[in-house]
């Protein structure tokens, strides 16, 4: 009796488990490489790649190459359909840079890479870093989030994902504030940030990851390079009445 009872707690967890890892997305991990020459500029791309025959598959894969080109094109005239096109195109920027500049030392390098960092029945976070070099004293280096409703086949704008913005934002100032060792009666800007007006204000790139909602401030948003990006993640429970989406966690 105690054995036909195991197993009906096994496979009832055998088939729960079935069922929630069919809420999952499969991904093929997917790379671009540019072609290998004396003037071609160094190009490497990995970003994962939805297999599921999905709607949100399409939208996934669709938002990720949209961005990812984004990344490349270096001028507001090129136009990219594809991600080899946009590779393309910022190797023949290079090469039109070398025609006028010939004794120009340094190449330019590109190098994408984006990774699920949260997922699931419901919503999945994607992370883009990436980081161009194209002349100049140095880099630059970015992280981008993207966020989609898995239900609703759509990609989130920031906003959307909150009931009350404004009240998440003052939230967040006092996390912050903490965080950064910034005295609440002080200035937000009193130890040395660059927010404009002196006000806060959330950073364009927030998204979910396994250890909590992740805000990132980029390089020179609120800070000077030298100081690189800020970070702030809140746990979950937390932030959780804030949110406008329904995580399973």
């Amino acid at each position: 009796m105690k054995s036909t009872l195991a197993c009906c707690i096994l496979l009832t967890l055998l088939i729960l488990n079935c069922k929630s890892n069919g809420d999952m997305l499969t991904f093929e991990p997917t790379e671009y490489v540019a072609e290998s020459c004396g003037n071609c500029p160094k190009t490497v791309i990995n970003i994962p790649k939805v297999l599921d025959k999905k709607s949100i598959g399409s939208t996934i894969n669709n938002a990720i190459r949209e961005e990812v080109i984004s990344l490349l094109i270096y001028d507001d005239e090129t136009e990219a359909a594809t991600i080899e096109e946009a590779m393309d195109s910022f190797k023949n920027g290079y090469l039109e840079l070398k025609k006028l500049y010939p004794d120009e030392p340094v190449g330019w390098e590109a190098n994408i890479e984006a990774s699920v960092t949260y997922e699931d029945k419901n919503i999945i976070s994607i992370q883009i870093n990436s980081y161009s070099f194209t002349g100049g004293a140095h880099g630059f280096s970015s992280t981008r989030f993207l966020n989609f409703d898995k239900k609703k086949n759509k990609e989130l704008e920031t906003m959307e994902l909150f009931k009350d913005p404004l009240g998440f934002e003052n939230f967040v100032e006092d996390k912050f504030r903490k965080q950064e060792n910034i005295p609440a009666t002080s200035s937000i800007n009193a130890t040395g940030f660059m927010f404009e007006n002196d006000q806060f204000y959330l950073p364009l790139n927030i998204g979910f990851t396994a250890e909590g909602l992740k805000l990132f401030y980029e390089q020179y948003e609120v800070t000077s390079y030298a100081e690189g990006p800020i970070t702030l993640t809140l746990p979950f429970a937390e932030i959780r009445h804030f949110l406008n989406v329904k995580l399973e966690i």
